[in-house]
């Protein structure tokens, strides 16, 4: 069963109403300007391994908080609470724990409110990230003829984790960019409250671009229209696609790129790309919202619909 067939199933029906059905990534209560979301990592899922516990915990912040970004709000607060064993909670790491949280709370505004800690042999962690506005963009929230947005590029930390796995290589400098983007993803945190002036949905890409757009569009009668080779991709990325003839379709939706993936009337269109020029970030239109009647299809340069074996990262139970 998929993440989102069991919570319709079992907990949908007995939801609070600022659960928004359990169908979004946040709760909100308008009244109160309150905003939270909550994500767990677990090892040999969410992250590699924990050989390098400063980075993963940037990896883990930075995703959580990115849910809340994506919203429109800025994330203000968070709770963290780790499950491990003596080995994983050594001094050591807790030291590395404990300085990248702090750079990560300097770097983007937030502070440590609170957690737990439990004794487990398995590791893992829950961050709860909490954000204030009386308004948000909701993730279901599609209009006809929308355009499709994207911010920055993707399939960079899909390929740092193939690297860490020592399923491909290249030489240092390169190795060590797509490793980087993998640990830290660059979450656009300057776009937060300017999102709210032109996108009708939105959501950010952890699960992978069609798995996450499809998510995107649940519950309503819109379908999409996607055009490969206008989703972006780092330089270092389209070199090594073109170098290896890689297929493009197979790299940019694997997920962990927290990236924020929206979409917006046509009318805004100028309004995004001033956006884009004053904040320095990428925004690129990459497809269109069409009627549920035709098939969601993802188009290469010739035209061609893509069919595509892995749509991103599911859940399973």
């Amino acid at each position: 069963m998929q993440e989102f067939d069991l919570i319709k199933k079992y907990f949908s029906k007995i939801s609070y109403k600022h659960a928004l059905s359990l169908n979004d990534d946040v709760f909100f209560d308008k009244k109160k300007g309150l905003v939270i979301s909550i994500d767990t990592y677990n090892l040999g899922y969410h992250f590699l391994n924990f050989k390098k516990p400063g980075l993963v915990i940037k990896k883990i912040i930075r995703s959580s908080i990115s849910d809340l970004i994506c919203k429109g709000v800025e994330p203000k607060f968070y709770f963290i609470s780790g499950s491990g064993n003596k080995n994983s909670f050594s001094s050591k790491n807790l030291f590395k724990i404990s300085e990248s949280l702090k750079q990560e709370q300097r770097k983007y505004g937030i502070s440590l409110c609170g957690g737990d800690t439990t004794f487990s042999n398995a590791l893992s962690f829950s961050v709860t990230s909490v954000g204030y506005s009386k308004k948000i963009i909701y993730r279901n929230n599609v209009k006809p003829n929308d355009n499709i947005y994207v911010t920055g590029n993707l399939g960079d930390s899909f390929i740092g984790l193939q690297i860490l796995k020592k399923k491909i290589t290249f030489n240092k400098k390169i190795n060590n960019y797509f490793i980087k983007k993998y640990y830290q993803p660059d979450i656009q945190i300057s776009l937060t409250k300017k999102l709210l002036s032109f996108a009708n949905s939105s959501i950010d890409i952890s699960d992978g671009l069609i798995a996450d757009l499809d998510k995107l569009i649940n519950n309503q009668c819109y379908s999409y229209r996607i055009d490969i080779e206008k989703v972006p991709t780092s330089n270092y990325l389209s070199t090594i696609i073109q170098n290896y003839k890689l297929k493009k379709s197979k790299i940019i939706s694997n997920g962990d790129d927290y990236q924020i993936l929206f979409t917006a009337s046509p009318n805004k269109s100028r309004i995004i790309e001033k956006t884009s020029s004053i904040c320095g970030v990428k925004i690129t239109k990459i497809g269109k919202i069409i009627s549920g009647n035709k098939k969601a299809s993802v188009i290469d340069q010739k035209g061609k619909k893509i069919l595509f074996k892995n749509k991103g990262y599911f859940h399973q139970f």
